[in-house]
């Protein structure tokens, strides 16, 4: 039976792990990033508290609407009475503009309703800023107010970078409409500590056909630190965007193959893999 090792955080891995198990394929995760808390929580506390400043909340990912809603399920207007009042006169709130279905699922998990979310089209080539800029691009006018609510990693926890790492792209976008970006960090990207078993089990599916399926082009970077004198050119690997392939490509994966990122056509370019 064919392995197929699932590098995403821990939890969303587990998910797709079982997913694969279901269609009958020998799955395993080694999560290539780990999702923290952020030192200091004051700022994300208080962009919270901010809700009614805004017209859209953006979030890059599951664990982003995850550290976002840890404290309180929406509706977040419920922390003051003025942003409360403030949401009244509104409607129902900011829309949550989501890059993909796995952090819309997580938006509805957290209680926004499904009216308020903005997703790329199921059918879109790819989960990605560029995506969702078709989707949400006609909601800018001059005056519109955004949040971007992403990740940081360790390196750029200790450096002068308030603004985290992430969708530099669309927030141009949105300025280039006249509109307005703030940002908040929610959780902090770290490599995980694997332990030793892990590290046997990452450098045998480096050797022994498994294909490995790859979602981040920081997760590469993680797996380079992880095992540096690997070698990757008789790996196999699923990536689910084109940055990404480049990223694989250059950590020296021998054959290596794109697909959308969505499970059923996972699952598709893994049975054409021989």
């Amino acid at each position: 039976m064919k392995r197929a090792v699932v590098t995403r955080p821990a939890g969303e891995a587990q998910r797709w792990v079982s997913a694969l198990q279901r269609q009958g394929w020998d799955a395993l995760a080694l999560p290539l990033i780990e999702i923290a808390p952020v030192a200091d929580p004051l700022p994300l506390r208080q962009a919270r508290a901010r809700l009614a400043d805004y017209d859209a909340l953006m979030f890059v990912s599951a664990p982003a609407v995850g550290q976002f809603f840890a404290e309180q399920p929406w509706p977040l207007a419920a922390v003051t009475e003025t942003v409360a009042a403030a949401v009244v006169r509104q409607g129902a709130g900011p829309r949550c503009w989501a890059p993909g279905p796995a952090t819309a699922r997580a938006l509805l998990a957290a209680g926004v309703p499904a009216e308020r979310i903005d997703q790329p089209d199921a059918g879109a080539d790819n989960y990605d800023s560029e995506s969702l800029w078709q989707v949400v691009g006609s909601q800018l006018a001059s005056g519109h107010r955004l949040l971007i609510v992403r990740g940081q990693t360790e390196a750029a926890a200790g450096a002068a970078n308030p603004q985290g790492n992430g969708r530099d792209w669309l927030a141009n976008q949105c300025r280039d409409q006249g509109g307005s970006v703030d940002w908040c960090v929610a959780y902090r990207r770290r490599a995980p500590a694997w332990t030793a078993q892990q590290r046997e089990l990452a450098r045998s599916a480096s050797r022994d056909g498994s294909v490995w399926l790859l979602s981040s082009s920081e997760a590469i970077d993680h797996l380079r630190e992880l095992l540096p004198d690997a070698d990757w050119s008789q790996s196999r690997a699923l990536a689910t965007h084109p940055r990404i392939a480049q990223a694989a490509a250059r950590l020296g994966f021998g054959d290596l193959r794109i697909s959308r990122p969505a499970l059923a056509d996972v699952l598709i370019n893994l049975e054409s893999m021989p």
